[in-house]
């Protein structure tokens, strides 16, 4: 099957077709790069959400919940469960989580889980171009849920329209963390597990951390909820829908949208510089070297750097040549 194929198969909401376009656009092949081309003009419907967040804090149970509220609301639902890689095979390692094992019999409902491999934004490369296959298929919300990596886990306002931060009672310390990054990447903050003790104190930290934060046109809402029994599950949906209201209808909206599209187009451009920088390093020997005049103090890391950029840029001048 090819792109344009594939292009016309995902777009008619074929779920073998969108599986098979997924894989393509994970492996980030050509034939991947031309699907998400063919589908790009076809995005924007969608409403793509983030849940990020410590480890510990039951995002992939807050997912779950989120999910099925959507559905009952006569939503269909695209999962990109972002989990931790593998060091060996660099597959995720948790795999579909199994507390979202009921929501896979649901045709409204369509999983995938992705590795992280080792981006420190906690979201792989590819991600924010899975989240673009499904906007294209026509499915109306879209969740994606990070890996537990903490305060680096910015990166996931770059796939995403609205993002919710999730914390908990137990995390007092994880909140006031939180200051410089993700306080301001959120949209809407969630504390699960509202049945413990001390919730109200750490509804009144986040109160206190969102006075201080730089003011924006969108005020986050602190929403608290209890995932393993739906508690509060309702609202978290109309907050994130009030959100999405304010987006389509907001003067700031075509600001955010075009800082939400310079933002992928950062990322995404570092990503492949850095892919770019491992693979001449790989073919022309030259980050050993470098490697080894920084540790005996013969080169600054930031010089050498700038040696392994130039290395890129000779490599790829010699390839454009031959």
């Amino acid at each position: 099957m090819d792109a344009a194929e594939l292009v016309a198969r995902v777009a008619a909401g074929e779920r073998r077709a969108l599986a098979r376009a997924i894989t393509h656009v994970e492996a980030d092949s050509a034939t991947g790069r031309a699907v998400l081309a063919g589908l790009y003009p076809r995005t924007g419907r969608a409403h793509t959400i983030g849940v990020t967040g410590s480890a510990g804090v039951g995002k992939s149970t807050l997912v779950a919940a989120l999910a099925r509220e959507q559905r009952r609301r006569g939503r269909s639902v695209g999962i990109v469960a972002v989990d931790p890689s593998s060091p060996f095979s660099h597959g995720a390692i948790l795999g579909d989580r199994i507390r979202m094992q009921d929501l896979t019999a649901d045709a409204g409902v369509f999983m995938r889980s992705m590795a992280s491999r080792g981006n420190l934004g906690g979201l792989a490369e590819t991600a924010s171009g899975v989240v673009d296959v499904f906007d294209a298929a026509g499915y109306d919300a879209v969740i994606v849920e990070t890996v537990g990596a903490g305060q680096d886990e910015v990166e996931v306002a770059t796939a995403t329209e609205s993002t919710v931060l999730v914390s908990t009672p137990a995390g007092g310390d994880d909140v006031q963390s939180m200051k410089a990054g993700l306080m301001e990447i959120a949209q809407v903050m969630v504390v699960n597990k509202a049945d413990l003790a001390g919730v109200e104190t750490t509804v009144m930290q986040l109160r206190g951390l969102l006075a201080i934060a730089p003011p924006r046109g969108w005020q986050p809402p602190i929403v608290k909820t209890v995932a393993r029994t739906n508690e509060g599950i309702g609202e978290l949906v109309d907050a994130l829908d009030k959100h999405r209201a304010y987006l389509r209808g907001s003067t700031h909206a075509e600001v955010e949208r075009r800082e939400l599209a310079r933002a992928q187009i950062i990322a995404l451009a570092r990503a492949a510089l850095y892919r770019e920088a491992l693979a001449t390093a790989a073919h022309e020997g030259v980050l050993a070297g470098l490697v080894e005049e920084v540790a005996t103090r013969r080169r600054d890391p930031r010089a050498a750097a700038q040696a392994l950029l130039a290395a890129v840029w000779r490599h790829r001048s010699g390839a454009h040549e031959a």
